[in-house]
């Protein structure tokens, strides 16, 4: 970890086992690690998680989705990090995000590694091809419950509406 990645330069350190983050968001995410109690069950092979992100990262593992596709060569992996050590490494392509510039996102249907790059793209596939699955039941939550908040914010913000 470098100073240079933070953009105050602080490190936020873990006061358990002393490990360093740049981001606060990242010593959050790893404090979860310390907890005892695994709340996401892996349902291949029962190994407990604190984090639903590691869980689903873990599950491809069982599954072999690899959603994350090189354009330069016919290698694919199952995280993102993945993706860019390698174009880093073998291809000498390096990306890089100013800070809280977000990538775009990528909808991963973790049913057959099918992915889409808008959520509306990933609903209609989970239609289409998982009808019965959990995940199209999820997920359709929560676009209802994120067109309820545009809803919600677009009356409040216009009298006239």
């Amino acid at each position: 970890v470098t100073l240079g990645d933070s953009p105050s330069g602080d490190l936020f350190t873990c006061h358990i086992c002393q490990k360093a983050f740049t981001y606060q968001r990242m010593l959050n995410r790893h404090m979860k690690c310390h907890n005892d109690v695994k709340r996401h069950l892996c349902t291949y092979c029962g190994k407990g998680f604190n984090d639903t992100f590691d869980l689903k990262r873990h599950v491809r593992t069982h599954t072999g989705v690899r959603p994350y596709k090189c354009s330069l060569c016919d290698k694919a992996f199952t995280q993102r990090c993945s993706l860019e050590s390698h174009l880093k490494k073998i291809h000498g392509v390096q990306q890089k995000y100013a800070y809280k510039e977000r990538r775009a996102k990528l909808y991963v249907c973790e049913e057959c590694g099918c992915t889409s790059e808008s959520q509306e793209g990933h609903v209609l596939h989970l239609k289409e091809h998982h009808p019965d699955s959990p995940l199209l039941r999820k997920t359709s939550k929560k676009v209802a419950v994120a067109l309820q908040n545009t809803v919600t914010s677009l009356l409040q913000g216009s009298p006239h509406l």
